[in-house]
Order: structure tokens, then C-alpha cells, then sequence
């Protein structure tokens, strides 16, 4: 019988046992035997909608909502609504990496009528601007030089090629020698990362990715969605998409997120995305996560609304160990 993730005898210092200062360093405390996994064989915990923490609502509504949305949102109500379905994290990107959060989804947009090229996250409404998130995780990878993040490009609003051309020089500004190039997914472990002195994967959803070669393409990272409501559709989901997983050459994303019908934010307008959605399902959604393994058949990436409302970070990390327990069996057999 397995025993839970996290709780193990002896005297040897798992994944779990690595965190008990925190996990701001949970990559750099791994045991000796999980340096040389490979990266898509770790599990590592994620934050969906990364940087939505703070949204603007004086700004304009974003590109990415409906023509009828943008009409509406001219009412000052609508866009205090809209910031209540926007949020699905509390904490900011430092607060994230120091909770163990390594695994970021972003979602960016220019702003239409504005002079230059700035680039802002965006998720109904605008958030910060990116060089500002990106400098604020350059802060931290500087002070915890062998964490290692990812950070997932993957919708693209109102951006022409020379937009992209603005973002990705930001990108590289901000963390230049840090950005591990394109290479086999299987040679991409922490000790790898480590001897190179890597601690950015930047994974990029557009044709220009091709023009860099610290830019992996999206098919790399894969995130299924279940656009469902239901938290025993979700679960299914999951575990269906986990046994169709590649078992070689990419990433994968389990996304462990519930997503707002139409109809669902019509009946529950004030009450918000976390009260309607998150506080009553995320403990059936942890106790998923505590019967997952990683691995070649298993989870790698796990993402999550509002990741500090359960221990979701510990979770996920402490996975790890099972990892251990298998090169022990291997060992004695």
C-alpha cells in the first residue's frame, strides 16, 4: 500500500522533508536522485491565470471579451463584476515563487489606443505590465539561483508581429544567460539547469518562436482544458488526459481549474469566481492531486485558482518522494 505523499519513515530527507524552511528553495533542496530527472518527470505546482492578482478597472476592457462585454463594461458596476470573474489568485509573483509556485500561464495584450508597444497581462481586464512581472521574477531567480520556472505565453490578444518582436527583446532584457535554449525534453533536469546556469524556460504559442532558440514552442506544453463546471468532470478529465499524455518529448499541464459558464456568473453576478467556484470544490480537487504519481505515465505540471487557499504547493512537491520510493524498490529488486 502506498503510503501518502509526504509521509515517510527512516531518515531520508524527500521532497517533503526539504521544504520544512519553506519552499522559496524547494528545487535547490531536492535529494541527489531527483537532480537527474528529467523536468517533465517532476511534479510541479502552478498557478492558472498567473498574474491576476491585480486588475485594472479603469482601464478599458480587454481584447479578449466580446463586442457586447466591452458595450456593458461602459457601466462602472459591469467592470466591478468583471474583476470578481477575472482574479483567480490572491498572491503576487514573488508570493507565488516563495510558496513554491515554479510554473506560470500568462496571457498578454497591447493596450488599443495606446502610443508605443507596452505589453500588459490580460485577463478580461488589464493587469500590470509584463517587464514589470518579468522583473519581479528576475528578483527572485537572482536570490534562489537554482529555482527553476516556466513561463507559458499562450493567448496572444491585439499583438502584431512588431509587438512580438518588443515582448520577446523584453524577455531576453530581462533574463538573458537565465534562458535555458530549446533542447530534448528528456536531457532538461535540474542538474542540467544547474551546470548551465538555466532557470527560464519560456514557452512561446506563436510562429516566431522558431526565430529564437530560447523560445520552446507551445506544442511542448501542452495544457488541456476541461471547460467544465463540474468538479467529477474535472477529475475525469484529468485522469483521461493523463493516460493520454506523451510519454516522451514534451511537458504536460494538468489543469485543475474549474471554468465559469455563461449561465454561472448570471446566477452568482456578485459573489465572484472564488465563492461560487473554488472555496467549495478545491479540497475535492487537493485530495486528486494527493493520489497522483509523477513520472513518464504520471503528472508533471499541476495548475490551480487561488493556490494559497489549501497547502496546493506542498502538495504537489511532496509527490516527489514517490519518486524515491520507486528507485528503492528498483534497488532492492
Amino acid at each position: 500500500m502506498r503510503s501518502p505523499a509526504g509521509k515517510r519513515g527512516g531518515r531520508r530527507r524527500g521532497a517533503a522533508g526539504a521544504m520544512a524552511d519553506g519552499n522559496a528553495d524547494w528545487m535547490g533542496s531536492l535529494p541527489a536522485a531527483l537532480r537527474s530527472y528529467p523536468l517533465s518527470n517532476l511534479a510541479i505546482p502552478g498557478s492558472h491565470d498567473s498574474f491576476s492578482y491585480w486588475v485594472d478597472e479603469k482601464s478599458p476592457v480587454g481584447p479578449d471579451q466580446a463586442t457586447a462585454i466591452k458595450r456593458l463594461a461602459r457601466i462602472s458596476l459591469v467592470k466591478k463584476i468583471m474583476k470578481k470573474w477575472s482574479v483567480t489568485q490572491n498572491l503576487t509573483f514573488k508570493e507565488q515563487l516563495e510558496s513554491g509556485i515554479r510554473y506560470f500561464d500568462l496571457r498578454v495584450s497591447s493596450k488599443p489606443g495606446e502610443i508605443g508597444q507596452e505589453i500588459y497581462f490580460i485577463h478580461g481586464l488589464f493587469g500590470i505590465t509584463v517587464w514589470d512581472g518579468l522583473q519581479e521574477i528576475n528578483t527572485f531567480l537572482e536570490q534562489h539561483p537554482k529555482e527553476v520556472i516556466f513561463l507559458d505565453f499562450n493567448h496572444f490578444y491585439a499583438m502584431d508581429d512588431n509587438h512580438h518582436f518588443f515582448l520577446i527583446n523584453r524577455i531576453h532584457l530581462a533574463f538573458g544567460s537565465k534562458l535555458c535554449s530549446v533542447e530534448c525534453v528528456e536531457y532538461v533536469t535540474l542538474q542540467y539547469m544547474w551546470e548551465n546556469k538555466y532557470q527560464v524556460l519560456i514557452f512561446y504559442h506563436y510562429p516566431l518562436c522558431q526565430e529564437y532558440p530560447f523560445l520552446w514552442p507551445g506544442n511542448k506544453m501542452p495544457a488541456p482544458w476541461a471547460n467544465t463546471t463540474n468538479v467529477h468532470k474535472l477529475l475525469q478529465f484529468l485522469e483521461t488526459t493523463l493516460e493520454e499524455r506523451s510519454r516522451y518529448g514534451t511537458f504536460h499541464v494538468s489543469q485543475a481549474i474549474l471554468t465559469p459558464q455563461v449561465r454561472t456568473i448570471a446566477r452568482n453576478l456578485i459573489r465572484g469566481l472564488k465563492n461560487t467556484l473554488v472555496h467549495r470544490n478545491l479540497p475535492m480537487i487537493l485530495n486528486w492531486v494527493k493520489t497522483q504519481k509523477p513520472g513518464v505515465k504520471g503528472v508533471n505540471i499541476i495548475t490551480s485558482d487561488f493556490v494559497e487557499l489549501v497547502d496546493f504547493a506542498a502538495t504537489v512537491i511532496a509527490l516527489n518522494d514517490l519518486l524515491l520510493d520507486e528507485d528503492e524498490s528498483a534497488t532492492k529488486s
